[in-house]
């Protein structure tokens, strides 16, 4: 299978930044029979792609693209820049940045997780004339709801495991091992329910390089939710998304069942599959289920 990376310079206002990307595939802009290339946006925010190779798996006759959002991997880093530069509008605007640059502007699929999931409905939101259908896998329409549930599940833990973490949150100690450790015991159950594969814990290794985008629009974790963009909602601008829609989840997932339905029933046409042995990321807990329903989808909707 051929695969490309290479970067595109993406214009801020003071200087020019890079996007590091990496296409499996080949990209066939002018090609109108072909499968429509698949943009693949990752979550965190301030993770990397790693996590999502799996999908390169659906680089069947149809490209797939993923890419490294500023801030994180092998894109451009800000260590030094605050929440006034870390906006979901700019990483909005530099999602249709590359796919002008890709030269696939015209016609393409985005497949946004956890997240990405939030970045994809934004970018729908602008209504790109060249996109054909949207993945919204393991996210929310709603910020505030998302927390929620993850707390909802947080209060499910062992309670010594929840006593580490609300100690630690008190103290303001959120960079203690222990509490890492403790926040593991959630992932394990909500996040990935299997054996991480290395690609798994390398966009988590990447968060730990440089956490700025992590901690700036994030926090210190999934459930102590403090930082800019913990009040973002789609919610009430769901019904101008006017393009093919599926939603996935896990069952166990932390984007829990309840957080699709607003989705669901504000996205017209859209629909939900769940995936029964998965939690947060069925693309690697199921992958080979996961990789028949997304693909068979997509090539519906080409």
């Amino acid at each position: 299978m051929d695969v490309r990376e290479g970067t595109v310079t993406f214009p801020l206002d003071d200087e020019e930044a890079e996007t590091w990307y990496r296409v499996t595939g080949e990209l066939r802009p002018g090609d109108s029979g072909a499968p429509a290339p698949l943009v693949v946006l990752h979550g965190g925010p301030g993770a990397s792609h790693d996590y999502l190779l799996s999908l390169a798996d659906l680089a069947e006759g149809r490209a797939v693209v993923h890419y490294d959002q500023l801030g994180n991997g092998r894109s451009t880093h800000y260590p030094d820049r605050g929440a006034d530069f870390w906006t979901v509008d700019l990483f909005v605007r530099e999602l249709h940045n590359l796919v002008d640059a890709l030269g696939i502007a015209g016609r393409h699929h985005v497949l946004g997780q956890s997240w990405g999931g939030f970045l994809a409905q934004e970018y729908a939101l602008t209504q790109p004339p060249g996109l054909r259908a949207l993945v919204l896998a393991n996210t929310a329409a709603s910020f505030p709801d998302f927390v929620a549930e993850a707390n909802r599940l947080r209060t499910e833990l062992p309670p010594g495991v929840e006593a580490t973490l609300r100690r630690h949150e008190e103290a303001g100690a959120t960079d203690d091992p222990e509490y890492m450790e403790a926040c593991l015991v959630f992932y394990g159950r909500h996040v990935c329910r299997i054996e991480w594969p290395p690609e798994v814990a390398e966009a988590f290794a990447w968060i730990e390089r440089d956490p700025t985008v992590y901690h700036t629009m994030n926090g210190p974790s999934e459930f102590h939710v403090i930082g800019s963009i913990k009040d973002w909602q789609a919610k009430d601008r769901l019904h101008e998304i006017g393009v093919p829609t599926l939603l996935v989840s896990g069952r166990h997932d932390e984007a829990t069942p309840a957080l699709q339905e607003p989705l669901l029933a504000g996205i017209r046409g859209s629909e939900w599959t769940c995936f029964e042995e998965s939690s947060h990321m069925p693309h690697v807990e199921e992958r080979e289920r996961y990789m028949q329903v997304v693909g068979d989808w997509l090539a519906r909707h080409d």
